[in-house]
């Protein structure tokens, strides 16, 4: 049926899909927690404005 055997190259197919799913893993993970880290950031930056209730803005 499936004949998932590569013959002699084998171990450096298998090795390259597991260094690209090892990649594919680590970017995954990586932008997940720099999207968390700027949200985290993003929210303290919006609660300052809020508690600021307007500082900073031209009075005209």
């Amino acid at each position: 049926m499936l004949d998932l055997d590569p013959g002699p190259y084998g171990f450096y197919i298998w090795t390259s899909y597991g260094v690209s799913a090892a990649a594919l893993a680590w970017l995954t993970v990586s932008s997940l927690a720099f999207a968390r880290r700027w949200r985290r950031r993003a929210e303290s930056l919006e609660s300052r404005a809020r508690e600021g209730d307007g500082a900073g803005e031209d009075p005209s």
